[in-house]
């Protein structure tokens, strides 16, 4: 696994332009690995690099070191391709870019939309990894489910999590006594509400660009600063969202609490011939309302 990027010399190559040096962390990748978290291949990588259309690793000796700029043109390229463009099309669109045509412009606009929201790096397992991580309830129903989601990728006779950290709290529920089937079932039916999230949280981003015509790129003078409205807009919306999920999370357990606490206590009311008058405890949200 790539190790976090040391602290650049004096005359080290500088972060690329319109990129704060403050909000703007720089990823690392090995080839494998940028090849994973961009959607593609290192076949594709590599005959890419041939045509042009990305630029050379950072060579540290024998490694060749890739970056957030690379997963950002990699899916430029994608999403082309998707659209119907040919990779001569798409070799003359970079040309011009290079070039310092007008489309230079997005350039800066590529990593601050496109690149990742994560800094994880994706960690390759064996079974018997997996199996100290989970015991027994890595079973190969549970795996296959893992993979469905796509929270486990297969590898030969491995796996690859892209967020090690999610794994880890997995296997850590798990220990603790959450069926592994009910816990995958819960990631399952909360994906497509986080989707919902992630999508209004990427139309915050975007809309930065609300201001200029749909069918133009920003006037160069005002790349720098959008880019870097755009890298401060990022790390607010994650904190949103972690603060809307505390929220989220002390409403449901304490309904929960408050409904549990409540049935027990007329039970025990009911057996001992009390009249089960039964007020719910303070701090629920059903509480609160009243």
């Amino acid at each position: 696994m790539p190790k976090p990027p040391p602290s650049p010399a004096p005359d080290a190559p500088q972060q690329p332009a319109n990129m704060p040096a403050s909000a703007a962390p720089r990823n690392e990748y090995t080839v494998d690995e940028l090849a994973r978290v961009s959607d593609t291949t290192v076949r594709n990588v590599r005959a890419y690099q041939d045509r042009g259309l990305l630029a050379p690793p950072e060579k540290r000796g024998r490694v060749g070191v890739y970056d957030d700029t690379h997963v950002s043109r990699l899916k430029l390229i994608n999403h082309l391709l998707a659209r119907g463009y040919t990779l001569a099309n798409i070799q003359d669109l970079i040309k011009a870019v290079d070039e310092g045509h007008d489309l230079r412009s997005i350039l800066g606009l590529e990593t601050a939309i496109g690149g990742r929201w994560s800094r994880e790096h994706p960690r390759k397992y064996s079974l018997i990894e997996l199996l100290q991580m989970f015991g027994d309830k890595a079973s190969p129903a549970a795996l296959a489910k893992a993979v469905d989601l796509g929270l486990l990728e297969r590898d030969g006779l491995s796996f690859v999590s892209a967020s090690p950290t999610a794994l880890a709290a997995g296997a850590t529920l798990a220990k603790e006594g959450i069926p592994l089937a009910d816990l995958l079932e819960a990631v399952g039916a909360a994906r497509p509400h986080f989707s919902v999230v992630a999508k209004a949280l990427v139309d915050l981003v975007v809309r930065q660009l609300d201001r200029y015509d749909p069918d133009a790129l920003p006037p160069p003078a005002d790349v720098p600063a959008l880019v870097d409205a755009i890298w401060r807009v990022r790390p607010l919306a994650m904190v949103l969202v972690e603060s809307e999920m505390n929220r989220a999370l002390e409403e449901a357990s304490g309904d929960y609490l408050g409904d549990r606490v409540a049935a027990i206590m007329a039970k025990k009311l009911g057996e001992s011939g009390a009249k089960p008058s039964i007020a719910r405890p303070t701090g629920t949200k059903k509480t609160r309302k009243q």
